[in-house]
């Protein structure tokens, strides 16, 4: 007698993605995916109120300018963000960097505050801010739903929170990217004279990773996508083993599998990244997203813009292979 959870293996190995991307009509395909793709994520749930930005406080620190703010996404809602203007260079282009499963966004500027946070940071390059202000870039880190100062300490990680939106026909990844797109909003309207808004990029690893990929899908305003341990086909990596709820959207493998993510991300630059020995998002499925998602940049004459880096580890990300590549694509 089979057991429920390998009978639903079986089923979702047999899945054939009815929109998945097949080479032709490229522009009404995409019209079509993302319409079906934001149905998929709730996005049709979410209405768009006044961001009202709020500055807490300014900070003149060694390298940049630090200014706190909240912003509102949703009606009662607010997300904390902190941003990070380098010194001495002009328009500079900026990073929004997404951190995965970690205790919050100060891992990303390289603070820690609670117990672990030491070893996140040793070895896996996730302060992100810090390494792009390096780079010459200016950067913000924000609060993704369910993780830092916007989660309940329960020690669920994001299950309840991500089950409770899938009662109201939300996601918590549709949530996300939501907040990502009202980051952009408030961008444009408050802090233009900061930033080159025509170098927008967006970047995280795992969680973070996730959230960059399916933002990259659907907002046109982000110039380079730089999602890190994220990628990889649903049936070999969250149909296969144990992964946090936040990255389960109903119904998805029925139209799409994650390469069509990456198609539906073109022109804007795109950077794969997987761990070699990522145990969570295993390389052959990778390899199999990127190679099938990147079809698109190939048939319009833009294969340089879509990069894959493998990196020699696990479920991490690998900034010194990273950022060569950053510079080049965004020129």
């Amino acid at each position: 007698m089979k057991k429920t959870l390998e009978y639903n293996r079986e089923l979702l190995a047999k899945v054939k993605p009815a929109m998945s991307y097949c080479g032709e009509n490229y522009e009404e395909w995409k019209i079509e995916a993302r319409k079906k793709l934001s149905e998929l994520l709730g996005l049709d749930k979410l209405s768009l109120v006044d961001t009202d930005l709020d500055i807490e406080y300014e900070t003149e620190l060694e390298d940049s300018i630090e200014i706190r703010f909240t912003y509102q996404s949703e009606e009662g809602y607010r997300v904390p963000a902190h941003f990070f203007v380098p010194k001495g260079v002009k328009n500079p282009p900026l990073m929004i960097c997404l951190q995965g499963h970690t205790t919050g966004m100060h891992i990303s500027f390289g603070r820690p505050k609670h117990e672990g946070d030491a070893e996140d940071l040793k070895g896996g390059d996730r302060d992100f801010s810090v390494r792009a202000l390096k780079e010459g870039f200016a950067t913000i880190a924000f609060e993704q739903r369910s993780m830092g100062e916007v989660y309940i300490r329960d020690g669920r990680m994001c299950f309840l929170a991500s089950t409770t939106s899938l009662l109201l026909g939300r996601t918590t990844i549709g949530e996300r990217v939501w907040d990502v797109m009202r980051l952009i909003d408030v961008i444009e309207k408050h802090f233009a004279d900061k930033v080159n808004i025509n170098k927008i990029c967006l970047m995280g690893n795992s969680g973070g990773g996730t959230a960059t990929a399916y933002t990259a899908a659907l907002e046109d305003r982000i110039a380079l996508a730089m999602p890190s341990c994220a990628m990889c086909t649903y049936k070999d990596s969250i149909g296969a083993m144990f992964h946090c709820a936040c990255n389960y959207v109903p119904d998805i493998v029925n139209w799409f599998d994650m390469n069509d993510l990456l198609s539906m991300a073109f022109p804007k630059s795109y950077i794969q990244i997987n761990g070699k020995e990522d145990p969570i998002f295993p390389l052959e499925g990778a390899k199999e997203v990127f190679s099938k998602g990147k079809k698109v940049y190939e048939e319009n004459g833009c294969g340089e813009k879509c990069v894959m880096i493998i990196g020699k580890g696990g479920h991490r990300f690998f900034a010194d292979d990273a950022w060569p590549i950053v510079h080049k694509l965004l020129g």
